[in-house]
Formats: structure tokens, sequence, C-alpha cells
């Protein structure tokens, strides 16, 4: 006992990051015995209650790495792509301080979609047929000749907002003007990919990789779509569920062997040694599984419906992905339950939105079967207030999928600010088809 309590005294996390999914890694490694103070750079208004802020951006690497050393952090976990993609677990390796999360090379598969789409052909994994353009003429001629409907991505990192379908040669023209002509997103669209459309059941996939071992999570699905019917345009996800019903015990093992291993594989033939969540946005096709992105983190919002459910101790999990370990951790635990997710959004995201608008009735006593999650919220005690697109996460957790998203509303309809959007249609894809509505 003497010693357990000796190692909790000592152990120290830092979550870096400031949404809802960063909510979620903190409240369940405040959970692990192991754990005994976490700290969370810069986090929000609903972490602060759990976890102590610190007043350093997630992509100030300089001082998120000397906070780290001064402080003797056992574990620094990232939650958002730019400090991957911008080099933290590179400085954060030179400097001998343990970090979960791949290196600036290895996150380029998710910070150009290019990358990734060359790495998968190179290394046989399943994806959509694509062609690469750098200037808007060439890809607007190519569209003219092309089969619709297709998807245009921007190659660089967009927050979940890259990529469109389009259905005739207008839209495919505005879309790729918008990208590469008015730059509406950036350096990120300085090239683009014009994918082929497949259609199926969307899935994602998230992963614990420690180089040498890659262990699954269950599966989840997103809602991307601003309104419902999977309407409007691409967000950072409105709301997810799991688990997936529809991906059975052989489609998960056709993932693993024909997605999730040939990518560590490919990887580690390419020296790169990936420790941290290899995420695949995968279309489910009568052709099989095809991957339609990676992500290098944990998925925003599926991290929220993962962590409810999760029984395993996540920072047992991490550690040992950090140290090569994960095969000692053997299968994951799971609660044989549902988890569904609503994201309650600012008006107008997600385009322009104003911050600073209060927020009323957000639950104050623990729940592990309906918890909100901070996304955009800033404040203290009960004075709530907006501060990004996505604002809360409400993720409800029960015996079935119909009775999670019961949870989940039931609380929605109780929050208050003034403009919140959110959809009333998480899960109808499954629901729909089941006649469970």
């Amino acid at each position: 006992m003497a010693k357990n309590i000796r190692n909790k005294q000592e152990t120290k996390v830092l979550v870096v990051g400031a949404g809802g999914r960063e909510h979620a890694l903190v409240w369940k490694l405040k959970q692990s015995r192991r754990v005994n103070k976490i700290f969370c750079a810069p986090g929000n208004a609903g972490i602060s209650r759990i976890a102590s802020c610190v007043n350093i951006e997630a992509g100030n690497i300089g001082a998120l790495s000397d906070f780290a050393a001064r402080n003797r952090i056992s574990l620094t976990v990232v939650g958002p792509e730019q400090p991957l993609a911008e080099g933290i677990a590179d400085e954060f390796q030179r400097r001998k301080l343990k970090l979960f999360g791949p290196s600036r090379q290895a996150a380029k598969l998710e910070s150009s979609k290019i990358f990734a789409k060359e790495f998968m052909r190179r290394h046989h994994i399943p994806t959509p047929p694509y062609k690469v353009f750098s200037t808007a003429a060439e890809a607007i001629g190519f569209v003219k000749t092309a089969e619709f409907p297709m998807v245009i991505k921007a190659d660089g990192l967009a927050a979940g907002k890259g990529a469109v379908v389009v259905r005739n040669v207008d839209a495919a023209t505005q879309a790729i003007e918008r990208i590469m002509i008015k730059r509406e997103l950036g350096e990120a669209g300085n090239r683009i990919l014009v994918e082929s459309f497949v259609d199926g059941q969307e899935v994602s996939i998230m992963a614990i990789a420690d180089g040498k071992t890659i262990l699954p999570f269950l599966p989840s699905q997103d809602h991307k779509q601003a309104f419902e019917g999977d309407r409007g345009p691409n967000t950072g996800g409105m709301g997810a569920y799991c688990p997936t019903d529809f991906v059975s015990t052989d489609i998960m093992d056709k993932i693993k062997e024909y997605v999730l291993q040939p990518t560590l594989k490919g990887l580690s033939q390419e020296g790169i040694n990936y420790r941290g969540v290899i995420y695949a946005g995968l279309m489910l096709t009568p052709g099989g599984p095809k991957v339609l992105e990676y992500n290098c983190r944990f998925g925003d919002p599926e991290t929220q419906v993962l962590m409810p459910l999760l029984k395993s101790d996540l920072f047992e999990i991490l550690q040992a992905a950090t140290t090569t370990k994960l095969a000692s951790v053997g299968q994951l635990s799971w609660r044989h339950e549902y988890a569904a997710c609503v994201v309650m959004a600012s008006k107008g995201y997600p385009g322009k939105y104003a911050t600073g608008v209060k927020i009323t009735g957000v639950p104050t006593k623990p729940d592990n079967n309906c918890v909100v999650f901070h996304s955009g919220t800033a404040g203290n005690g009960d004075k709530l207030t907006t501060s990004g697109g996505r604002v809360l996460g409400v993720t409800g957790v029960d015996q079935t999928l119909q009775q999670a998203l019961n949870r989940s509303y039931r609380t929605v309809n109780n929050i208050r600010f003034d403009g919140a959007a959110y959809r009333k249609d998480i899960g109808f894809r499954v629901l729909k088809k089941s006649g469970n509505k």
C-alpha cells in the first residue's frame, strides 16, 4: 500500500489542448489510481474543475517542454494535431521527456493528405483512387471530364473542414476556387486531392501503437456535417456514438489485417517508430474497408464516447505505449453499453460565431452515465460563457444506443445559451435501419 501511495504522489500528467477531447482524456486519466496530479495546457472552464489549467497555448512547444521539465511531468499527452505536426514529440524526445504522440515525420499521415495517400499506395493499403493537383486550373480542367460525385480535399490541416463532396462541375469548381484561389483554408490548400467518391457506412477506428504492437479501441461513428441528415458544411464533428454494431468481428479482423497492421508495418519499414494514436477514418464498402483519412491523435468527438466506456486504466495504456510495452497490456476492458455524444455549438459554426455568450443549466454533480465535456468554454464556477465554435459535448451512456441518446438529449434540453445549435439526429444512420426511432 505504501508503495502505491508513493507512486501516486510522484506521477504527474500534462494534457495538451483545450477542447472536449482533452476534457475527456483528463476525466479518464483522473480515474487512474496511479496518477496524482493532472495539468492541462491551456484547458477550459470544465477541465479547470478537475485539473490544474496552465496558461500555455498548445502550439507553444518551447514553453510546454520547459513546463514539463520544470515540473517533472511523468507523461505528456497531446490532444490536437497542430503541435504534433510542428514537432512537439521530437522536441520532448530531444530533451528526454516522455510524451505520448508521434514524431513530426509520422504526423504527416494527418498533416498531408497527399503524403498519406502515397504512403497507402506504397504499402497496398486500400483507399479510393485519387489525383493530386498543384494549380486550380489543372484541377478545374480535370473535374470537367471526371465522373461525379467526387471529393475535393485540401492537402494540409483544416480542422476537419478540408473535404467537400461535390456532385457536379459547378460545385467542384467552386470548391477548388475557395480552397486554391480564395485561400479560405490558407496554406492547407496549396495542393489538393480529387478523390473518387465511395459509399457505405463510415466508421472511425482509433488504435494505440508503440512501434511494434497496435491495440484498437472500439469502433465509433462521427457526424461531420453541420445539419440533420448529413447536410451542410463539414465541421470538426457534431456528435458520435459507440460501439457500431455494423462492424462485426469479421469486419474488424479485416480492418486489422488490411489497414492497421500494414500501416504500422509500413511506418516501421520507412524508419518511423510510431508511438501514439493511429486513427483510420474508414468507409465500409462492398469491396471491403477503404481508408478515407488518417489522423495521428485521438478523435474529437469520438474520444468523448470512448472514454466513458473504457474500463482499463488509460494512464497504464499510454505509458506502456511510450515504453514499447503495449503487448503486456493485453485486451482492453470495456463497459458493455453504448455511449452517444451530442455536440452543442455556437450559432454560425463552422462559419463565424460570437463568443462570450452566457451558458446556464450545465450539471454540476458528477454522473458517469451522462458526462458533459467542455469544448469551448470560459469562466469560473457557475459563470460559464462560450469561447469556441463547439461549446459542449453531452455524452450519455446506457444499455442501448437509443437510451444513451435519450440521456444525452435530456441534458442538452436543460442547457441554455443564445443561439445554441445541435443535431437532433445523432445515430440516425443505424437507428433508421433498425427501426429504433
